[in-house]
């Protein structure tokens, strides 16, 4: 050991002698790195303890399972005592939340060592990365991405960007899925985050461990993975950042009576193009930014369409050959779909255009004190970690928001709790903010689906994470922008991607004429 060679064993030998409060000085010395819960089993290797004749050099671990001198944690402690001070991040997911915790943990280096991230695919882009199958060639891999053949952001690359990298500004403000694909791959490659990723690599479980170190309380997580090739591994962190969006485990409301419907049920996770669907009838349950998109699509295509949903009656032009319907209601024995107002229709398709549920496979949620539902994660303070375990980070689980911009700020902010700059309130605390959130929600009518839906909230949210975290927050122009466009694209869905924005100033925006 380094501190042995610095001041020899008889140096030690007679310290420890002298009394137990030198012992305890030279404990502190060497276990200065209180993460590291397997020290002891180091030191139980030396003469140290023996003959020293004192109990104050040990150090007392209480692990959740044993631990072997050649499990993951022992070389943990290993890697841990050359970094000091430095914390182990492990980031699940090399999607666009992935990328951007891995960019700012390496312009931290001051305080974190180098990034992992797992990424269970051969490539970085996570949900935009686009497949042309739903199916993948893998039987043990689903496919991630939602992403369909013709699909355009609805939000303009000048708001979309993460702020401290930008869009190249030869492009259109409105971009189809293959240009935000190659942006994350020059941002992964600008900031130098391929050689941190473990492609091909699923994690299949992250559990805390806990310990106890000269009477203070630590934390570690151990992180269990497997390789293409079937190889187990698990290593040890002091942090874990979840990073693996919420668009892939499609959501299927029950619908009574659906197993009698004759013709395709899919969801739009596996949607990829319209012309499969040309002449048919196609009932399409959901009117959000993906339902609306894909009835427009699938109506250009020839496709005789319903648009099912609960909204009030949408009031703009809607292009020939699509009908608006109210919610379903049932499907009866005959194969037809009865609608809340008691019609009844025939259809070819019934494609559920509605949303995706949460999925953690990897996690213990009672373990964690989290319940993990369709449409919630709770409680997490800030939308961002659970009180009884301040060292896991979500990212990105939100909903009607700003994609880069909020992982720009919720890794900032998480950051900030692990490098001490935020200092985090009692657990209590935590949890009684988490629930007067969810109670003045529920006092507004909010349905539980809908309650991590920001909306206008979200931009008081990043200002609040910046002043707690000590970054900067979001320029003005970004809410102004996209306020703008959430105007247009009420008044013109079918045409409010033809118009093209420029930044002028951090708070003054203008559209420009199209360049191509």
């Amino acid at each position: 050991m380094r501190f042995l060679g610095r001041w020899g064993l008889s140096t030690v030998q007679s310290l420890c002698s002298e009394s137990p409060s030198n012992a305890h000085a030279l404990s502190s010395i060497i276990m200065e790195d209180r993460a590291c819960s397997q020290m002891n089993r180091l030191l139980s290797k030396t003469r140290l303890i023996n003959l020293c004749g004192t109990e104050h050099l040990k150090s007392r671990v209480q692990p959740v399972s044993s631990v072997s001198k050649d499990s993951p944690l022992t070389a943990y402690c290993k890697k841990r005592a050359s970094e000091m001070s430095n914390r182990r991040v492990a980031i699940v997911g090399a999607g666009a939340a992935g990328l951007c915790a891995a960019r700012h943990i390496m312009a931290h280096s001051k305080h974190f060592a180098s990034p992992v991230v797992f990424e269970q695919t051969e490539t970085v882009g996570g949900t935009w990365f686009y497949e042309d199958s739903e199916e993948t060639q893998d039987s043990r891999r689903h496919v991630h991405s939602s992403m369909y053949r013709n699909l355009r952001t609805n939000l303009p690359k000048e708001v979309m960007m993460f702020p401290d990298f930008p869009f190249d500004a030869h492009l259109p403000s409105f971009l189809p899925h293959q240009d935000v694909q190659k942006y994350l791959e020059r941002y992964c490659e600008h900031f130098a985050i391929t050689p941190h990723i473990k492609f091909n690599t699923a994690v299949e479980e992250a559990r805390p461990i806990a310990m106890e170190m000269d009477r203070e309380k630590t934390m570690a997580w151990e992180v269990t993975t497997r390789d293409q090739h079937g190889t187990q591994n698990t290593e040890t962190f002091d942090s874990v950042f979840i990073c693996t969006g919420h668009y892939s485990d499609p959501h299927i409301p029950p619908i009574p009576g659906l197993q009698y419907f004759k013709g395709k049920v899919m969801h739009s996770h596996a949607y990829r193009r319209p012309e499969p669907f040309a002449g048919q009838s196609v009932i399409v349950f959901g009117a959000g930014a993906s339902g609306l998109d894909i009835s427009i699509e699938l109506a250009k295509a020839m496709a005789q369409v319903m648009l099912s949903h609960g909204k009030p009656a949408l009031t703009f032009s809607l292009p020939p050959g699509i009908q608006q319907a109210p919610p379903l209601s049932r499907v009866i024995e005959d194969g037809r779909v009865q609608f809340k107002d008691g019609s009844l229709v025939e259809a070819e398709v019934l494609m559920f255009c509605t949303g995706y549920n949460f999925s953690f496979p990897f996690l213990h949620p009672e373990q964690l004190h989290l319940d993990i539902r369709d449409h919630l994660v709770a409680p997490l303070y800030r939308f961002i970690l659970p009180p009884a375990y301040p060292s896991l980070f979500f990212f990105g689980i939100c909903k009607t928001i700003c994609p880069f911009p909020h992982f720009h700020c919720q890794v900032q902010f998480a950051l900030a709790v692990l490098d001490g700059t935020v200092k985090l309130p009692s657990r209590e605390e935590m949890e009684r903010e988490v629930q007067n959130m969810v109670d003045r929600k529920t006092a507004m009518g909010v349905l539980e689906r809908h309650l991590l839906r920001m909306e206008s909230e979200q931009w008081r949210y990043y200002q609040c994470l910046a002043d707690s975290g000590g970054f900067s927050p979001l320029p003005p122009v970004i809410q102004s922008l996209y306020e703008e466009v959430a105007r247009q694209r009420q008044k013109h869905p079918q045409k409010y991607r033809n118009a093209n924005y420029r930044l002028v100033t951090d708070t003054q925006w203008e559209s420009i004429e199209k360049t191509h």
